[in-house]
């Protein structure tokens, strides 16, 4: 059975203050996303920063199906990785794009976003892979207003991306999100106009895309949590929680910190 939880605006607030975190805690990587760095020094940047703000690292110590719990405190994934990358000494090259998501706790609510980064110089065609991929999620986010269904949302990315010849996972979708990282309903990047549940006033979702260069099949690594394509072609993700509202709906976590950092080199 589906428990929905619609979030006061005193509730909201505090989710907003999560995910800001969520947003500057990007941006710290976003300093040092460069040719030479190993995702682990990523990480150990991410939970000093997280901790330091008064929250904790949400990610760290999950579970996933087997009852593993996840080692770090980010996710990071490389090139063909789609997403639940796990921070290693693999070393980030010139031409590598890595997706990043990051889910803080800070006052008894969550924050979850994510943003795929170009390592040095990427070709054209994965540059706009991440471009189709961001924009998509503003198509979702579009759609992500009181009165509307579900369907809309997946069904405005959807249609974003495979109109530009882009696979779209299936398996891994968005999410509620509050108290818990994960709570219903779960949002899919597929869908059907006018169809799924009625989008409410004070429902918080996390919108998630997460878009292939090649065919959208995906296969979970051995580790139980790294997911990338079968082809082995490269992934976007790109994520924001949002609160549904009357005519707009109103975006939790933030770019804006990022792409301070990084200038014209934004996506």
């Amino acid at each position: 059975m589906m428990m929905i939880f619609l979030k006061t605006d005193d509730e909201i607030e505090l989710l907003r203050q999560s995910n800001l975190l969520v947003g500057k805690t990007l941006a710290e990587l976003a300093k040092v996303i460069k040719p030479g760095v190993t995702t682990k020094e990523l990480d150990k940047v991410a939970e000093e920063y997280i901790r330091d703000n008064g929250a904790t690292p949400t990610f760290k110590g999950f579970p996933n199906f087997k009852g593993a719990s996840f080692p770090a405190s980010i996710c990071t994934s490389v090139n063909e990785q789609v997403v639940h990358g796990i921070p290693s000494d693999v070393v980030l090259e010139d031409g590598d794009i890595v997706s990043v998501d990051c889910g803080t706790y800070m006052n008894g609510f969550c924050g979850d976003s994510a943003y795929t980064f170009p390592v040095g110089e990427v070709s054209d065609s994965v540059l706009y892979l991440l471009k189709t991929t961001k924009e998509a999620l503003y198509k979702g986010i579009e759609n992500a207003v009181s009165g509307k269904r579900l369907g809309d949302i997946g069904s405005a990315i959807q249609e974003y991306c495979e109109n530009e010849s882009f696979g779209v996972v299936r398996e891994f979708v968005g999410h509620g999100i509050g108290k818990e990282m994960h709570e219903d309903p779960m949002v899919p990047n597929y869908g059907k106009r006018g169809n799924g549940i009625l989008l409410k006033n004070g429902l918080c979702i996390a919108i998630e895309p997460m878009i292939t260069l090649g065919d959208r099949h995906i296969v979970m690594e051995r580790d139980g949590w790294t997911v990338r394509t079968v082809d082995h072609s490269c992934a976007a993700h790109f994520e924001h929680t949002i609160a549904i509202r009357k005519g707009k709906a109103d975006i939790l976590s933030s770019f804006k910190f990022v792409e301070e950092v990084l200038g014209e080199k934004a996506i």
